[in-house]
Parts: C-alpha cells; sequence; structure tokens
C-alpha cells in the first residue's frame, strides 16, 4: 500500500508541473487490482516478448515435441557415469599425443613445459570458472545424463554444469546472436549405434583444454558415443579442431562406467574457499612462504 501511495504522490506531481492532465494523472494512479485481469493467451503473448523464442521450431520439452514419431534410438543414455581411470592420471588428459600447436597454444605449451612438475598452471577452475567442455567430462566426480527423444540432459557433479544435446534436428543458432557458453550448444544425430554429437559456439574466456592450451571462437568438437559391455561402459571419441592454435585434428578416446548406485549432489563452487588449494595460483603461493 504504501508503494501505491508513493506512487500517487509521483504523478500528481507531476500533473501539478503540467506533465499530466488531473484526468491522465487519475487514471495512471489506478492501483494493480482494479485492472482486468489478463487472459492465459494475454499472458503467453506478454511472455513471449521476454523469453527467447525459437522461431520454426518447438522447445525439446514441449509435449507437441516429444510425441512425434521418431525411430527408435540404438541406446539410452540415462543413468550416472564415472570416468574409467585404470589409467589413472593419463585419463584426466585429452594428451599426449598432441597435435601440433601453433600460434597462442603453441607459446602457451611451450611455457607450461618449462614449469616444475605440480606447479599452477592456468587454475581457472581453482577460481570457479566452469570447466566446460570437454574439460568437464575428466573431472573426479560423476556425470548424470536423461535421455529423452529430443534431447539429452548432462549434469555434471562438478559444480552442477549443465549441458544439453538436442536430437530434434532443430537448426543451428544463428552465429551472429548465439550467446557463447563454456558447453557450447551441441546437436545430436544417430549413425548406425553410434551417436554423434557436434558442439558449437564454446565460450573462450580462461577456456581451457587439460593442458592450458587456449581455444578461439573457431574451436568444434565432435563426439562419436557408443555404449559398450552391455550397456555398462560408455565410450566417446573425441575430434576437436581449432584452426587458429592447432593443425588438423585432435584426438583422444574416453570411457566412463555405469554407477547408478549413486547420485548427483549439489555443489557450488566459492572462490574463497578454493585459496589454499594447491592447485591455484593462491594456494601455491602459501606453500612457497
Amino acid at each position: 500500500m504504501a508503494a501505491f501511495r508513493g506512487l500517487t504522490l509521483v504523478v500528481a506531481a507531476l500533473a501539478a508541473s503540467g506533465g499530466l492532465s488531473p484526468a491522465a494523472a487519475q487514471q495512471r494512479a489506478q492501483p494493480a487490482a482494479e485492472q482486468p485481469e489478463r487472459t492465459a493467451a494475454e499472458r503467453r503473448e506478454a511472455l513471449s516478448r521476454l523469453i527467447p523464442k525459437h522461431e520454426g521450431y518447438l522447445g525439446a520439452l514441449a509435449p507437441e515435441n516429444l510425441r512425434k514419431e521418431r525411430p527408435a534410438p540404438p541406446f539410452d543414455l540415462t543413468g550416472t557415469w564415472f570416468v574409467d581411470l585404470s589409467r589413472a592420471f593419463a585419463d584426466f588428459r585429452f594428451g599426449p599425443p598432441y597435435p601440433e600447436f601453433i600460434g597462442q597454444a603453441k607459446e602457451d605449451y611451450e611455457y607450461s613445459q618449462t614449469l616444475p612438475r605440480g606447479a599452477s598452471w592456468r587454475d581457472a577452475i581453482g577460481q570457479c570458472y566452469p570447466a566446460g567442455q570437454p574439460m568437464v567430462m575428466t573431472r573426479v566426480w560423476p556425470i548424470a545424463m536423461v535421455q529423452l527423444p529430443t534431447v539429452i540432459y548432462m549434469i555434471s557433479n562438478f559444480n552442477n554444469e549443465f549441458r544439453q544435446i538436442f536430437l530434434d534436428g532443430r537448426p543451428w543458432s544463428d552465429p551472429d546472436t548465439v550467446i557463447y557458453t563454456y558447453n557450447g550448444e551441441s546437436h545430436g544425430r544417430w549413425e548406425g549405434d553410434t551417436l554423434v554429437v557436434d558442439t558449437r559456439y564454446v565460450e573462450t574466456w580462461n577456456h581451457y583444454i587439460d593442458t592450458g592450451i587456449p581455444i578461439s571462437e573457431e574451436f568444434s568438437m565432435q563426439e562419436r558415443i557408443r555404449l559398450l559391455e552391455d550397456g555398462e561402459m560408455l565410450e566417446i571419441e573425441y575430434i576437436m579442431k581449432d584452426p587458429n592454435n592447432w593443425v588438423g585434428e585432435w584426438r583422444s578416446t574416453k570411457r566412463w562406467l555405469r554407477v547408478d548406485y549413486t547420485d548427483i549432489g549439489e555443489v557450488h563452487c566459492l572462490p574463497d574457499l578454493n585459496d589454499n588449494l594447491p592447485s591455484t595460483q593462491a594456494g601455491q603461493a602459501g606453500l612457497e612462504q
């Protein structure tokens, strides 16, 4: 009520100054409760001006989209997965082998090789920047996947990073207006018993690939996904391209094990709590003191 009285005083002041006629001022000062209630259609129309709307296709969770007839998928990724660490530390990284680095990536990689073993390098994750694709897939945290006819949702227990892979054949976002994100925009299609996922529009700010290698806006990634061992093992072959940072394709294959006996929890990255991690610059400084 106090807010309405304040609005009335402002409108009255405008009327007195000649900004509004007394009749207009009285009309503008009507409380919201006295305005006619909008219909559901009117409310949806108003929301469409605020919320981004797909032109020519439905959202992934629209019932009409989910009900469309589609061929049955060869497999279902729904479940909880954990990266296979049978090769120990090697499974966290996407090399060696590495491609031929060029430009900034070449300079950064050569510098990283001069650092003492275990020294902090490009600790963006320790500063709570998202790991993003593909690095988030190899963190020591489980990943939950929910597969629907139109989309696959992925949630990593590493800072609850969220990713969606669209399966409904939608067009790519307009490159002139798309918002780049750390997991990018991903579209999937089936080739026999393999799910092929292409990813574009990946955010470059403080986004690195395992060895501190940067990416540019030209970065793209294809994943060739298969289920092995009666659905108990997930295999992804990564094919990454970035003509500004390396020559040709950067390839790496990773595997995950099904761990459906666990669930994803809520996790948040708070920079103040990471200051003493040895992997961060602040933690390294503390060790040296």
